[in-house]
């Protein structure tokens, strides 16, 4: 008998206050601050102090880095000192856990990754975080075959790679995460966030929260 849970929610790629408060109305749990200086959603160290300054209570702040030097990373945690980090690119264990603070690893996923080998490797992680394999390191609204995440993993799945309003309810239900990620799925532009996406997305989790009528769940 499988007990229903809420899906966690972040709203990866905030540039405004004004996404941080549409993501907050709508229910999301976190903002993903991205200091990727490539990405179209990046953000200098100044500017993801004041948006995580910006979180009502209980709304958390996530800063996703790939490959950044340690100095780099130090610089933005002395911004935002109680962010969770979440690590893009090729880093390792080691790396990830050297800045004491709660960190979440992405995975890249091909046919051939072996997430329990991921999880083992990366065994004090707060999550692994599943995202298609794109050059961009992620946002770039791209899907991956979510069979290959058909595992039981030992540690929280974050499920990402090309959410959006139209799928996300699917996806939960297939592979019930502990959560989701969305950056382009709620974005009417590269980097410009819609407020009715994001609503709309927060409700389609809802909607794939709920228990079947066959489920058995409680």
């Amino acid at each position: 008998m499988r007990v229903h849970r809420r899906t966690r929610v972040k709203i990866c790629g905030v540039r405004q206050a004004a996404d941080v408060q549409v993501a907050a109305d709508a229910g999301a749990d976190a903002v993903g601050l991205v200091l990727y200086p490539p990405s179209p959603r990046y953000l200098e160290s100044a500017a993801a102090g004041m948006l995580a300054r910006s979180l009502p209570p209980f709304m958390s702040a996530v800063a996703l880095f790939v490959n950044s030097e340690p100095e780099r990373v130090r610089a933005v945690l002395a911004q935002v000192p109680t962010a969770t980090l979440q690590f893009h690119g090729d880093e390792s264990a080691d790396y990830c856990r050297s800045f004491g603070r709660p960190y979440i690893k992405a995975v890249r996923m091909r046919p051939e990754t072996d997430l329990l080998e991921c999880a083992r490797t990366y065994a004090d992680a707060a999550g692994l975080l599943l995202d298609a394999d794109t050059a961009s390191f992620g946002g770039a609204g791209q899907t991956f075959d979510w069979s290959w995440a058909d595992v039981d993993l030992p540690l929280p799945m974050v499920l990402s790679g090309g959410l959006n309003p139209d799928n996300v309810a699917v996806a939960i239900r297939r592979l019930r995460p502990w959560a989701v990620d969305v950056s382009s799925g709620v974005e009417s532009a590269r980097g410009i966030k819609d407020a009715g996406k994001i609503a709309r997305f927060l409700e389609e989790v809802r909607c794939g929260d709920a228990p079947s009528a066959d489920s058995g769940a409680v």
